[in-house]
């Protein structure tokens, strides 16, 4: 069943007096309720295209969240082939939050190492809700450099809230662990491409997404901190997330603007979440079209790119 956000209220009402006349004009044929559907169908359309052409902030935080949108194993199945997942940082263990491995990307081989939430609650409580722990990270780490070691380009799928934050991921060094993920992206001789999926927040996105080309779905949100840990430090208030959400430039219009991201990837209408299948394509095309802008570059000149990248954002403000 499809999952319904607060604000899409007005479609969930529209959608469900369609069920309910399908599962009328399923007893018969009957001419006028065809129409009445086709009529309701369209009215719905245009209300979710008004709707999604004005969201704010926070709103788009809410889609990003959103249970049905695809994660990370949901791109891999979609656009990788002959795909083999490795585990392990090979200092303390595995880590469920961090998704990586090998395959095919329209034939060249690539490196993919994303962030999973899990899509429902036994995959969420597994992937810790994306949330890594240092030993992701390591695990991150491992895979870039086996990556370089064979000029392999590398992709970054993002999606969290952040790097978990429990004690014993603090006592194995997660600060570290996220700093030299951050380093070895930035050192790759390979090209490397982040997407921001959902939620890029934080270092424990960035760690991922220190990129040749760093591109974001149209509804995703990438930010230091999530609006209600802004609010909780700024106000003592979490109630006041959406006001955190409009003042922190958030969406991947601000991104843009700022010049921190290459690219927005338009979703369907609605969210990815309605039309994963198109989402998906659409990313697959994003990176190609990455892919194609560095492919002959040397080595020296992938890392110099890169660096001056990060090292322009802010510049031109």
């Amino acid at each position: 069943m499809r999952s319904y956000l607060d604000f899409e209220k007005p479609v969930a009402e529209l959608e469900a007096k369609i069920e309910e006349l399908r599962a009328l004009s399923a007893t018969g044929d009957n001419g006028t309720i065809g129409e009445e559907i086709a009529r309701l169908e369209a009215k719905a359309s245009g209300v979710l295209n008004d709707i999604y052409s004005e969201l704010t902030p926070w709103q788009k935080t809410q889609v990003a969240r959103h249970p049905q949108r695809p994660h990370c194993l949901d791109y891999i199945a979609g656009l990788m082939t002959d795909f083999v997942p490795l585990a392990g940082d090979r200092t303390f263990g595995d880590d469920d939050a961090i998704i990586g491995g090998f395959g095919r990307f329209r034939g060249e081989s690539v490196c993919v190492i994303g962030q999973e939430k899990g899509s429902n609650t036994e995959a969420r409580l597994k992937h810790n809700f994306g949330m890594a722990r240092p030993e992701g990270y390591r695990k991150a780490v491992r895979l870039m450099e086996m990556a370089d070691r064979f000029d392999i380009p590398v992709i970054g799928l993002v999606d969290t809230a952040g790097a978990y934050p429990g004690i014993g991921a603090e006592e194995r060094g997660q600060a570290e662990a996220i700093a030299r993920s951050t380093d070895t992206c930035l050192g790759l001789g390979a090209p490397n491409i982040a997407i921001v999926l959902g939620e890029g927040g934080s270092g424990g996105a960035i760690a991922l997404a220190t990129a040749n080309r760093v591109l974001m779905l149209q509804h995703a949100i990438y930010s230091v901190i999530s609006p209600e840990g802004a609010a909780s430090i700024l106000w003592r208030d979490t109630t006041k997330a959406q006001e955190a959400a409009t003042n922190m430039k958030i969406t991947s219009d601000d991104m843009t603007w700022l010049g921190i991201i290459d690219g927005v990837i338009t979703e369907p209408a609605g969210g990815a979440h309605r039309d994963p299948a198109a989402a998906i394509a659409a990313t697959g095309a994003a990176i190609d079209k990455a892919f194609g802008e560095l492919n002959g570059l040397s080595r020296d000149t992938v890392r110099r790119q890169r660096r001056d990248k990060f090292l322009n954002i802010g510049r031109s403000l």
